[in-house]
């Protein structure tokens, strides 16, 4: 057909380029002539063969005429057979035109290559499901097997195997935040079983023995626990806690009393007299947090409270801090005595955060703080420092 298509379109030019001279009279002739030799081969075959290159020739020449003219010429097929060629060679073409000339999927775009291996080395953590993840967020429509192809391809692991924590790392990096317990049995002399409860550090593998019982009940293992905790800062141990919550609201309030009555050792002292009339800022912005604290009665509960308490401690620290780098400034004792009521302070705001729930552990402000007097009974309006008879600091 490559051959005989330019061969045909050559000799047709030729033929053409023949009958110029011609006259209208030969050609009328010449078509008549031929028009019934078509009619007598059309008699003894019924059905002629037509090769592609036929077709083609034929499609190339007739399909531009209407189809009320095809109609009329004496043709081997008939005028849908001309226009179906034609669609037929058509369809091919284009067919052709947009055929990838490789096999396979298409390639990923490079700016879509680019974004997945800018978000896997900014976030090395993140697996080739995560990225996915991402990129669909984002709008980029790709397999998750494509962001797989891309990072190997790039060298990259896929899966965040690269910087899985292993179980080992994980108590390495938090031994000293945890405690390891459990019970073990131990025969007395008289034969008798007992059952000893013991903690192991894991930061320096130290063993406590918290208890020893013969019948060890759940109240007995939370006391025991209980018992532990607080005495692991004062054994000088390395394991961090957090605060544990108020168990009621009286023990709530006895923690404020504690802490009013060791302000007010403090404000006996040489220096709580002096730092009353004090206009130094630090002094200032003390006595300001200490009188927004609440009352002490709690009646619903704690309170907003955590952070009135917080902030106490943390002006205390600052004003035990600054004047630890003056020495002879104030006594050891005075510094003690404030140093004291800051940890009680730092303590109790810990305990009511943990006590609290979500969205009720920040300061009170005066209002708020008169507010909530004025809805209590006379005797709850007290607060921490008046409760015990100690003056406020003055401003």
């Amino acid at each position: 057909m490559l051959l005989r298509l330019p061969y045909l379109a050559v000799s047709s030019v030729f033929a053409f380029m023949r009958r110029l001279p011609m006259s209208d009279v030969d050609k009328d002739i010449e078509i008549l002539t031929l028009r019934h030799q078509l009619a007598v081969l059309q008699r003894q075959i019924d059905r002629p063969r037509v090769t592609a290159a036929d077709c083609a020739f034929l499609a190339a020449f007739l399909h531009r005429l209407p189809r009320l003219k095809l109609r009329q010429l004496h043709l081997i097929v008939s005028p849908d057979t001309i226009l179906r060629w034609h669609r037929d060679f058509m369809r091919r073409r284009h067919a052709d035109a947009s055929r990838r000339k490789r096999p396979g999927r298409p390639p990923t775009r490079r700016a879509i290559q680019a974004l997945v291996l800018r978000l896997a080395h900014e976030n090395a953590g993140w697996g080739y499901r995560r990225i996915h993840g991402e990129l669909t967020v984002l709008g980029v429509k790709v397999a998750p097997s494509t962001v797989w192809e891309i990072l190997r391809a790039h060298g990259i692991e896929p899966a965040p195997e690269r910087d899985r924590q292993t179980w080992a790392m994980f108590l390495r990096s938090q031994a000293n935040a945890i405690l390891a317990c459990d019970f073990f049995t131990a025969t007395t002399l008289n034969g008798a079983s007992v059952y000893v409860f013991a903690v192991i550090e894991h930061a320096n593998r130290r063993v406590r023995i918290l208890g020893v019982t013969t019948h060890p009940t759940a109240a007995w293992v939370i006391q025991a626990a209980r018992n532990m905790v607080m005495d692991l800062q004062d054994a000088g141990a390395t394991v961090t806690h957090p605060p544990l919550p108020y168990a009621t609201r009286d023990d709530a309030m006895k923690a404020s009393r504690e802490i009013a009555m060791a302000f007010q050792a403090w404000a006996d002292t040489d220096m709580g007299k002096e730092l009353s009339v004090s206009p130094h800022r630090r002094v200032a912005e003390f006595r300001e947090a200490w009188q927004q604290l609440p009352p002490s009665e709690l009646p619903a509960g704690p309170g907003p409270a955590a952070g009135p308490y917080s902030a106490v401690a943390e002006h205390a620290q600052g004003i035990v801090q600054r004047a630890q780098a003056q020495p002879g400034r104030f006594s050891p004792a005075d510094l003690a005595a404030l140093k004291t009521m800051a940890d009680l302070a730092a303590h109790h705001g810990g305990r009511l955060a943990a006590t609290l729930p979500p969205g009720l552990t920040g300061s009170a402000t005066p209002a708020a703080a008169a507010q909530q007097s004025a809805s209590r009974p006379a005797a709850a309006t007290l607060g921490p420092a008046a409760r015990t008879g100690a003056p406020r600091l003055s401003t």
